[in-house]
């Protein structure tokens, strides 16, 4: 079982919270019942309970078990060891940190081999790690502020100096893009999230209905960034890659987002853009 996502999800607890009040928010967090959670994690009702209420200490393995079983974000559980009276096991270095030079040599590949479609890395608070060649030249008349580290991809694309008003279906966009911060929120309790969500639902939306996709081609399969770029519509769709078994905590927060042409047009025009030579904006990175 797990929480419906909300962007209205209550934050963790802090720091110096004991490891009952942490197992407690992210049982609430999936809406798991102390039954449920005892079950999956083999342990009696009873047990898990005292351990709730600080009756009784969790051993190192259960801290583990319980955190596993609830998909608990290896950020949290660090703060989960910490509570409990063990060290922390999981390590978080910056990107560029030489023991994750594989991995980032991984995601720069991911992102060249895309071209001459653009794609993206972002990390888990939607901040710009990293881009291929494309992505500049589609941030035409962009503002600079929106442009300068650390760029949020999100308040880029929904905010009304960035690429929002050449959004042809921006309501769609927006709602879709709301959601997915809010799936995000729901499994993370991330407060800076929520105020990034609380941040972008007060951009104004458009007063006209947004105009029609890809001649319906999509319709029940994906939402579309419909984005107008040198006189024609880009019709594009998206997929996230992340890592599979990450037990480094930057790794965990890292994302690719991939973005295909939905039509023949779209796939010209981006082999266009590839070999356009004309300057294109600069883009802060993380």
């Amino acid at each position: 079982m797990s929480a419906s996502p909300h962007p209205d999800s209550s934050p963790p607890p802090g720091s110096d919270a004991s490891f009952g009040a942490h197992l407690r928010h992210w049982r609430q967090q999936r809406r798991m019942s102390q039954l449920d959670l005892a079950h999956d994690a083999d342990i009696s009702t009873r047990h898990l309970s005292c351990v709730e209420t600080g009756r009784a200490l969790p051993s190192r393995d259960m801290v583990l078990r319980l955190a596993e079983r609830l998909s608990v974000p290896l950020r949290e559980r660090n703060r989960w060891l910490v509570s409990a009276g063990y060290a922390p096991m999981y390590r978080e270095r910056p990107i560029d940190d030489p023991a994750l030079a594989m991995a980032r040599q991984a995601v720069d590949r991911l992102l060249q081999a895309h071209e001459p479609y653009p794609a993206l890395a972002v990390d888990r608070h939607w901040q710009l790690v990293a881009a291929n060649a494309l992505v500049p030249r589609l941030l035409k008349g962009v503002a600079p502020f929106l442009l300068a580290a650390p760029v949020n991809v999100l308040r880029l694309s929904l905010h009304p100096q960035g690429l929002a008003p050449r959004i042809t279906n921006l309501r769609a966009w927006r709602a879709h893009l709301l959601e997915r911060l809010a799936q995000q929120i729901g499994a993370t309790g991330d407060p800076v999230l929520q105020a990034l969500h609380q941040d972008l639902s007060g951009y104004a939306l458009p007063a006209t209905r947004d105009g029609a996709a890809t001649d319906g081609d999509l319709a029940g399969i994906a939402v579309p960034l419909c984005l107008r770029h040198g006189g024609a519509v880009l019709n594009l769709i998206s997929t996230t890659t992340v890592f599979g078994t990450p037990v480094d905590i930057t790794l965990q927060d890292l994302a690719v987002e991939s973005f295909f042409p939905a039509d023949a047009a779209t796939s010209a025009a981006l082999a266009a853009l590839a070999t356009d030579a004309s300057p294109s904006n600069g883009v802060g990175m993380r």
